[in-house]
């Protein structure tokens, strides 16, 4: 990995395509005055994402956008071609700078995308490996965040799978029985949120928050979001704008990822334990009742103290629930994707949940 192109050291001119006719947008609490778009810079941070990384560069680099934008992407260690692709993309066309991520860690490569920004960046927009972001999807953050002086505007993450399991993966992902009450996942009205997805920051926003806390590893976003929002500032979410997601393409992955996320979300919470709430803890709370239930009742088959059977009933009412509300909620899914729905809700609820539990150990 030799092959890095320093942003810090690039002149301005080469960081920004050209800007020989730069539009105007209107301000809505000026309607009449007029100003030129913001400089913006597109950035992620991304490893081991050569199956999904052509997609997402073309469709960020394919933003139709009136203003100058800049495109920061920062690597970690792969076991794949991640760096080649990357490293090609910025051969043919100029405006994208590759940096080195050695940690390979998210927040890590965010803030050295977003620290290797040239300083006239006035906002910044973060995609992902895994994302497709519609055409129109920079001009239109920028528009909301000028439009309702928010900090950080997000829309809908709308997850595509094409295999089998991807389908049920994210079918889960955006229904209530899966994933829960978020309104990037499920959809809302337009109005201020706790958090937004993947994010459009205003960079004194950002800034004044500190960049993202290199301690969590996960959870990164609502985390930076909860000290934009203390701050003083506003997040905002526009459901109309949906970003295409690609989800885990395997039950191993599915199952790191969310145990992943329930570690880190109990590490938000022991922060400031103001962030709790029923939403977070549902999955944990089932997670313990049904370890609780399912130990209570192995112990009434092996010894004479039958009662104890009644533990099952925890276990078994959850995957009842499931399996019969999963089915039923994903009846529009191909038959192959519908019957994986039950596994799927229980890998994401109870990876989730032991997750939580345990914590991080490594912190």
């Amino acid at each position: 990995m030799s092959l890095f192109y320093p942003v810090l050291m690039a002149s301005p001119t080469n960081t920004t395509q050209p800007a020989t006719s730069v539009d105007s947008v209107k301000t809505s609490d000026h309607p009449h005055r007029e100003q030129t778009w913001p400089v913006v810079c597109v950035f992620a941070t991304v490893r081991n994402e050569e199956r999904y990384l052509e997609a997402a560069l073309d469709s960020v680099l394919g933003q139709h956008y009136p203003g100058q934008m800049r495109f920061v992407l920062s690597v970690g260690p792969s076991h794949d071609n991640t760096y080649g692709i990357a490293a090609e993309y910025s051969r043919k066309d100029p405006r994208l700078y590759v940096i080195d991520n050695p940690t390979g860690l998210i927040p890590h490569g965010l803030n050295t995308a977003i620290n290797a920004a040239p300083r006239d960046t006035e906002m910044f927009i973060r995609f992902d490996g895994h994302t497709r972001l519609p055409e129109n999807y920079v001009k239109t953050m920028v528009e909301t965040l000028l439009r309702t002086g928010a900090d950080n505007v997000g829309g809908r993450m709308r997850p595509v799978g094409k295999a089998p399991l991807e389908q049920a993966i994210a079918w889960g992902m955006s229904n209530r029985l899966g994933i829960g009450a978020a309104s990037f996942h499920i959809g809302g009205v337009e109005g201020p949120e706790e958090t937004a997805y993947l994010g459009s920051f205003r960079r004194e926003a950002v800034e004044q928050a500190g960049l993202y806390d290199e301690q969590f590893h996960r959870a990164e976003d609502w985390e930076l979001n909860y000290r934009i929002r203390r701050n003083g500032g506003l997040v905002w979410f526009k459901p109309d704008i949906e970003v295409e997601y690609r989800p885990r393409s395997t039950w191993r992955a599915l199952a790191r990822q969310f145990y992943d996320t329930g570690g880190w979300r109990r590490e938000v919470i022991r922060k400031d334990r103001r962030t709790a709430s029923l939403r977070y803890l549902a999955a944990p709370l089932a997670t313990a009742a049904n370890i609780t239930g399912l130990a209570l009742g192995i112990l009434g088959l092996i010894t004479p103290w039958w009662p104890l059977l009644l533990g099952l009933a925890a276990p078994c009412g959850y995957m009842l629930l499931i399996t019969v509300g999963g089915l039923i909620e994903s009846r529009g899914l191909p038959a192959a994707a519908r019957i994986r729905v039950p596994g799927v809700l229980a890998t994401m609820h109870m990876c989730w949940g032991a997750g939580f539990l345990r914590g991080r150990k490594d912190r």
